[in-house]
C-alpha cells in the first residue's frame, strides 16, 4: 500500500515523468521536420500569446495532481470496511454483522487482510473478556458466610436508618418551627431585613431536605424482588417523580437477560436517578432501554446544569460516576458521558449480550 506521505512523491515522479514524455515527443517531432534549435521552441511558439513551455507543464501538473486524486480515493475505498469495523469495536457493538465480513484477499490489499485479520482476532478476544467478565460477576463472593452485596445493603440500610431517625427527623422540626417564626413575622412588624434573613433559612433547611431524601433514595434502594427489570425501573421512576417535580419520559423494553446484568444494570439506574435528584437541577429527565444487535443499550438524558466530565473524573469525591463506571466494566460494558455546563447531560451504557452467559 502506498503511505500517505509517499502520495505526494508519486504525484511529483508522474508530473516529472509527464513532462520528460511531453519533451521527447516534441524534441522527436521537431527533429523529424528538421528545426534544429528545437529547445528554443519551447518559449517562441505562443498559443494564446503564452509560450508553449508552460501549456507543456500544466499538462504536466495535472496529470500528477489526476494520480494524486486517484491514488487517495483508491485508498479511502480500501481502508473504509476498517475504519468501520474499528470504529464498531471502539463503540462495543461486537455483535454486528459488518465485524463478521472479510476483506477479499488479493496481492494490491494483502496488508489489508492482514489488519483484517488482526480486527478479527480483537473482536474474539473482546466477546471472551467481556464473556469472563460476566460470568465472574455472576458469582457471589462471600465474606465470613455474607455476599458483598449483602454487606453493602445492610450498611447502607442501618446508615439509612439512623439518618432518617435523627437528621431528617431535625430537619423536619426545624422546618415547622422556621413556617412558624415566617408566619409570626408576616403578622408582626418585624424589620424587612430579617424577613429575608428567615426566608433564606427556611430555603436552606427545604435544600437540606431535599438532599437528606436524595441521599436516602441512594441509600436506601429499591430492590426488585422478584419483579422484572422494566417494573423495578419503572417503580424507581414514579417514586421519583413524588420526590421532585420534573417531566419524565421513559421508554423501557422487558429484557431477559443474565441476573448478573439485571441486577448490575438496575444499580447503575438508581444511581444515576440519585445523582439526578441530588445535582442536576433538571426539568425533564427521559429513560431509554433496549436490545439492540445483541447489546442492551441504556441511555438517561436530562436538561439540568450539566458538568464538565473531565475535571468531574479527577476529583477525589467523585464516587458516583466512578461507581458506575466499575459497574458497567464489571460485565463487559462500556460507558459514554456528553455533558456540558447549562446543557444537560446525556449517559449511554453499552452492554454486550454474549450467549454463552446462561440467561434466566
Amino acid at each position: 500500500m502506498i503511505g500517505k506521505t509517499s502520495r505526494g512523491m508519486v504525484a511529483l515522479y508522474s508530473t516529472f515523468a509527464t513532462f520528460l514524455i511531453l519533451i521527447l515527443v516534441l524534441f522527436t517531432y521537431l527533429f523529424a521536420i528538421g528545426q534544429t534549435h528545437w529547445w528554443l521552441q519551447l518559449f517562441q511558439v505562443k498559443v494564446l500569446f503564452i509560450p508553449l513551455i508552460f501549456y507543456l507543464l500544466t499538462i504536466s501538473v495535472a496529470v500528477g495532481f489526476s494520480v494524486f486524486l486517484f491514488i487517495a480515493f483508491s485508498q479511502k475505498k480500501l481502508l473504509t470496511p476498517i475504519e468501520e469495523k474499528m470504529r464498531l469495536l471502539a463503540s462495543g457493538n461486537l455483535e454486528s454483522p459488518v465485524l463478521n465480513e472479510n476483506m477479499p484477499l488479493s496481492a494490491s490489499n494483502k496488508e489489508l487482510f492482514d489488519m483484517d485479520n488482526d480486527i478479527h482476532q480483537i473482536k474474539d478476544k473482546l466477546r471472551e473478556m467481556s464473556n469472563e467478565l460476566q460470568i465472574l460477576n455472576a458469582r457471589p463472593q462471600v465474606v465470613d458466610g455474607q455476599t458483598k452485596e449483602e454487606i453493602l445493603e445492610n450498611e447502607r440500610q442501618r446508615l439509612a436508618r439512623e439518618l432518617h431517625d435523627s437528621v431528617s427527623q431535625q430537619l423536619f422540626a426545624a422546618m415547622m418551627m422556621m413556617s412558624a417564626l415566617n408566619e409570626q413575622a408576616k403578622k408582626t412588624q418585624v424589620p424587612e431585613m430579617q424577613r429575608k434573613q428567615l426566608s433564606m433559612v427556611s430555603d436552606i433547611i427545604n435544600a437540606s431536605q431535599s438532599e437528606m431524601r436524595a441521599l436516602l433514595l441512594h441509600l436506601r434502594p429499591v430492590t426488585l424482588e422478584g419483579k422484572s427489570l422494566k417494573q423495578g425501573i419503572e417503580q424507581l421512576l414514579r417514586e421519583l417523580r413524588t420526590k421532585i417535580n420534573i417531566a419524565l419520559k421513559w421508554d423501557i423494553e422487558d429484557l431477559s437477560i443474565p441476573n448478573s446484568i439485571e441486577d448490575q444494570l438496575f444499580r447503575v439506574i438508581q444511581e444515576l436517578l440519585s445523582n439526578t435528584l441530588r445535582h442536576a437541577k433538571a426539568s425533564e429527565l427521559e429513560v431509554y432501554l433496549n436490545l439492540i444487535d445483541q447489546n442492551i443499550l441504556l441511555r438517561v438524558i436530562d436538561d439540568g446544569v450539566g458538568f464538565d466530565h473531565e475535571i468531574q473524573q479527577k476529583k477525589a469525591g467523585s464516587y458516583g460516576l466512578m461507581n458506575i463506571r466499575e459497574r458497567v466494566t464489571g460485565v463487559g460494558g462500556t460507558l459514554k458521558i456528553i455533558s456540558f455546563k447549562n446543557q444537560g447531560t446525556s449517559i449511554e451504557i453499552k452492554i454486550p449480550l454474549i450467549k454463552e452467559v446462561p440467561v434466566k
